[in-house]
């Protein structure tokens, strides 16, 4: 009878497919280069959830305002505009503009986010 191969665990110290882009790199793990990549890397999704939250908050509000305007102010409805309602085309029509901003401001600042984060990351 022959002796079974034992099994031989095999590993790698690439990078595995699930390690976030911004935290590979060529430094070895453990080392000082690494550990600065992953605070710059926790820092910088810090800010980006602190700017989704305050541009979900911010749009929120304005959402809210612009419905109490619209429930609060009867003469709103009154106003014709193409035989409709003022009021009718603002819940209508108003949001996507305020949507757009939104979106815009959030796209701007986060690109902005990263490029600070990419300027400390490659200065040090």
């Amino acid at each position: 009878m022959t002796a079974t191969p034992k099994r031989v665990r095999v590993t790698s110290d690439l990078p595995s497919r699930r390690t976030p882009a911004f935290t590979r790199g060529i430094a070895l793990p453990g080392s000082p280069v690494d550990e600065a990549d992953a605070v710059y890397a926790r820092a910088l999704m810090r800010s980006q959830l602190r700017l989704a939250l305050g541009t979900i908050a911010g749009f929120v509000l304005v959402v809210v305002a612009l419905t109490l305007a619209i429930a609060l102010i009867p003469e709103i409805g009154r106003i014709l505009v193409w035989g409709l309602p003022l009021s009718w085309l603002l819940q209508a029509y108003a949001f996507y503009p305020i949507i757009l901003v939104f979106a815009l401001l959030y796209l701007r600042t986060a690109a902005r986010n990263e490029r600070r984060y990419r300027a400390l990351r490659d200065r040090g």
